[in-house]
This record gives C-alpha cells, sequence and structure tokens, in this order.
C-alpha cells in the first residue's frame, strides 16, 4: 500500500509533497492497481484531509503541468467557481457569469459535469450551443470577442484523468463531493481574482486556510446559512477574503430580501433547462431568479475591480439584465464560430 494512501487512512497529517510526487510517479507508470487507487479517492471523500496534505497535493500537481501552459496575467479577469451541493437550484453561477460580463467584467467560467447534481455547468453550455476552450490562446481570444470565455478540461490536472481511467468502468461520480471541493483550487488559470461558492458539503475552514496559502491569484469563498454555494438574497451571506472576513450581506441590504429556494428551482425537465436559463438572463424568471443572479454578479464586479462598492455594483449587474445585454450575449456566444486552434502553443 502506497504510503499516500497510508497516511489518509491513518490521518497522519500532513502527506507530504514528496509523497505525492511518488504516488503521481507510480501512477504514470500503472503500479498502482484498480482497488488502490479507488480506496485513495475514497478516503478523500469521506474525509477532506487537513489544509496542508491539500496543498501539498496540489502543488505536486502543478509542478508536473507542461511549460507551455504559462501565460501571462489576465489582468481585471475573474474566475467564478463553486462547490457544488447544498439545495437544489438552476444554474445561478454560470448565469451570474453572463450578467457580470454584460456589465463589462472579463470573466473566465470553470465548472465540470454534474457530479452532484442532474445538470452542471458544461452539461448546460453544451445544451446551450456555447463551446468550451481548449487552450489558453482559445481563451485569451474568446475574452477579446465576447468579454467572456468557458474553459475546458485543459485547465486541469493529465493526472486527473489518468486516475479515471484506471478505476474505469467504476465512474468518478461518487467521488464528486472530493471533487467538487478541490476542484475550484485545481484549475490552472492566470486570472487576477476567484469567486467560489462554498456549500456546506465543503468543509469551509479547511477551504478558507487553502485560499490563504495560494498566491497565484486572489480567491474569495462565498458562503451562507442556508448551506447553498451562492449568494442569496433571502440568506445571511458571507464573503472571506484570502486573510480576512470582506463581507457579510444579510437578506434586504443590497436587494429585496424576500423568496426561497422555490423561486429558484431548475427546469423540471433538462429539455427545459435552456429556455428557463435564457429567462433568467432575460430578468423573465421571477424577481427572485433576478435578484439573485444580480447579487452574484455583483461579486464578480467588485472582485474584478470595476466596482469598489457593492451597491453600484449591483446596480450595474441589474442594468445588464434590464438593458437584454446579458440575454443577448449569451446568444451571441451560442452561434460563435469555433475558436482557432493556434498551430504553436503560446508561451
Amino acid at each position: 500500500m502506497h504510503d499516500a494512501l497510508t497516511g489518509l487512512l491513518e490521518q497522519r497529517a500532513p502527506v507530504g509533497r514528496e509523497t505525492w510526487r511518488s504516488w503521481w510517479d507510480q501512477l504514470g507508470d500503472g503500479r498502482p492497481d484498480k482497488s488502490e487507487v479507488l480506496a485513495l479517492l475514497a478516503s478523500l471523500t469521506s474525509r477532506l484531509p487537513d489544509h496542508q496534505t491539500l496543498r501539498h497535493l496540489l502543488d505536486s500537481l502543478a509542478e508536473r503541468r507542461p511549460p507551455t501552459t504559462a501565460t501571462t496575467p489576465w489582468e481585471g479577469t475573474v474566475n467564478v467557481v463553486g462547490t457544488g451541493g447544498g439545495p437544489r437550484t438552476f444554474n445561478i453561477s454560470t448565469a451570474s457569469a453572463f450578467v457580470a460580463a454584460a456589465a463589462g467584467v472579463k470573466v473566465v467560467k470553470t465548472g465540470s459535469r454534474a457530479y452532484t447534481s442532474s445538470l452542471g455547468s458544461v452539461d448546460l453550455l453544451e445544451r446551450l450551443g456555447v463551446r468550451l476552450t481548449s487552450s489558453y490562446a482559445q481563451t485569451e481570444d474568446t475574452l477579446a470577442a465576447h468579454g467572456i470565455a468557458f474553459a475546458g478540461p485543459f485547465v486541469y490536472p493529465a493526472q486527473l484523468t489518468r486516475l479515471a481511467r484506471t478505476v474505469a468502468p467504476y465512474p468518478m461520480k461518487p467521488f464528486g463531493r472530493f471533487l467538487n471541493a478541490l476542484g475550484p483550487f485545481l484549475a490552472d488559470l492566470p486570472v487576477a481574482a476567484q469567486v467560489t461558492g462554498v456549500s456546506s458539503a465543503a468543509p469551509l475552514d479547511t477551504l478558507r486556510q487553502l485560499a490563504a496559502t495560494t498566491t497565484t491569484r486572489r480567491i474569495w469563498l462565498t458562503a451562507n446559512d442556508t448551506g447553498a454555494d451562492e449568494l442569496l438574497p433571502f440568506a445571511t451571506n458571507t464573503v472571506h477574503g484570502q486573510h480576512v472576513l470582506t463581507r457579510v450581506i444579510r437578506p434586504g441590504e443590497l436587494t429585496p430580501g424576500d423568496g426561497s429556494f422555490a423561486d429558484l428551482r431548475p427546469a423540471p425537465d433538462p429539455g427545459a433547462a435552456v429556455g428557463h436559463f435564457l429567462s433568467v438572463l432575460a430578468g423573465t424568471a421571477g424577481r427572485v431568479a433576478t435578484h439573485t443572479v444580480c447579487l452574484g454578479a455583483a461579486a464578480l464586479v467588485v472582485a474584478s475591480g470595476v466596482r469598489r462598492d457593492w451597491p453600484s455594483a449591483v446596480a450595474l449587474a441589474e442594468g445588464a439584465v434590464r438593458s437584454g445585454e446579458a440575454h443577448d450575449l449569451a446568444r451571441r456566444l451560442a452561434g460563435a464560430p469555433a475558436p482557432r486552434t493556434p498551430a504553436v502553443a503560446r508561451a
């Protein structure tokens, strides 16, 4: 049994970077068998380890990235991604990304197919006809053309694919809790800031400690007293910076505080998800849905530096919905040609 798995099972803290390096080396050589890989994933899922173990794990993956992934920082660009879990809603953060982009924020959205829900952000975008980018150059081009881009799997470590292949045909979905919790820290994007919603299914304190050791971008973690991984107008929300509590947003403070999760339900039929999503962007899916999406978009506006105060950020987001710009942006991006694939990757 590998020391990485032994350390997790015995809850020895922390599992060091050298141990993780050895694990990835052996995985690359095909030495761990399926049962050992499944056991490691099950251990990570049943109990997320301490933040030092997670930092060593992340660093051991980061050092394996090809050098060609390096690129100049995307100033003023913000990534939005959530941990998943919590009450079921429509794809709020994806809608907030479109609204923020329509309001003038450069937004890159990362996400995945559904692990713990019926329709993840990638599933929705696929139905909408929005293409994921497949390189940093494509992402830059899409940002320049539309102000928003949805990054594909290339931003994640190749070792995740190897893990999935090793355990196949066993699916990765049972390990969604771990993948969702750590996923926001796995994407390699040169953004200036990242806003991550944390549900009650993820350990907020551990993720806050992990965020505090991240030096490549400024990270905000948002949470609320309902357990959802979104900012909600009818909840008491907290916005955590990397070292401080950045903001507490109470019901009625920035938007009307009425409503409930009944106003945020996903479309009853996945086939109706696109129509419902576009109605949210158009502001015709109900007041609570509009306020929720605009509150999430305001976080991106403030995190990016486009606005410094929350009230004006909310007003800017509401204007992007009211004017039809958010809805039109989604329609334009859905009809956009495939991003070009460069002959040579940018250094």
